[in-house]
């Protein structure tokens, strides 16, 4: 009975220490929607209303009638289109020569990828303006989207690497034995049994191409080649702000990662689990 009693009380306080950090993340959510619904009046008055005492849906048209989201939102998945591309395709190769080829040095390269990670990107910004500048390509996506042909990113590269030393090695020896080569072996035998991981890939590459402000803020002038995370900026103005419709216009960018993660979260966990930690 005491057995069944601590086994009661770890499940409660489990239980309840989940539902505490799940409410720590849904309400700043639950704010914004909130905030979005109200005037700045109603949003500032004391004590705090917790709950609109009339939904003002204006801030939401307001929002979409001021900037061109549109424009913005095509411009977003350009680049996330483009990179994407180049990501899954330079991360799976690099991925599937770490993981399955034997080379010189393989150790020493893979721990320089692994740690170009903790490297601030604050210390390379100024020199990669520098080159990007002196190359033309300031005010054009190239600079956002070129770098994922060159390697892909290392994380992206790690997450693979991982899930395909997870495989068994079975697989590749009994291709050869067919008759296949590398490439074969790679898009025909090991990209369809790495699917959750591409799925990780995916939504991690949407996430950070929708929330990538700095990139555009730094290469892009063009008002016409903004994206979604810059033109909310837009919204500040130098003497006022609306913070309803600024509210309203946030929450219109943040759910489509909010659906994005939802919809893939199976893919995510499962992706994450299998991926094995070997060295």
């Amino acid at each position: 009975m005491g057995k069944s009693k601590k086994q009661v009380f770890f499940k409660v306080l489990v239980f309840l220490t989940v539902a505490c950090i799940a409410a720590m993340v849904a309400f700043p959510i639950y704010w914004l929607l909130r905030s979005s619904l109200m005037s700045d009046t109603q949003m500032f008055v004391w004590p705090l209303k917790y709950w609109p005492s009339e939904f003002r849906w204006q801030n939401y048209t307001d929002a979409l009638s001021r900037q061109p989201f549109l424009l913005y939102t095509l411009n977003t998945l350009k680049i996330f289109m483009l990179v994407l591309l180049g990501t899954m395709l330079t991360s799976c190769l690099a991925a599937y020569a770490f993981g399955r080829l034997e080379f010189p040095l393989k150790s020493f390269w893979f721990s320089l990828i692994i740690g170009s990670m903790i490297m601030p990107y604050a210390i390379t910004l100024i020199p990669i303006y520098l080159g990007w500048s002196k190359l033309g390509f300031v005010n054009t996506y190239v600079p956002l989207i070129i770098p994922a042909y060159l390697g892909g990113g290392a994380f992206f590269i790690f997450l693979i690497r991982q899930f395909i030393m997870s495989l068994p090695k079975d697989l590749d020896e009994s291709a050869r034995i067919d008759g296949a080569g590398y490439m074969r072996i790679l898009f025909q035998i090991i990209i369809p049994l790495i699917r959750p991981i591409l799925a990780v890939v995916f939504i991690f590459c949407f996430l950070n191409c929708w929330n990538d402000f700095l990139g555009p803020l730094i290469y892009v002038n063009d008002p016409e080649k903004y994206t979604v995370a810059v033109g909310l900026c837009l919204f500040k103005s130098e003497y006022k702000v609306d913070w309803g419709m600024l509210m309203a216009a946030t929450a219109i960018i943040v759910m489509p990662s909010i659906i994005i993660f939802i919809a893939g979260q199976k893919q995510l966990i499962e992706g994450i689990t299998f991926t094995g930690m070997k060295f």
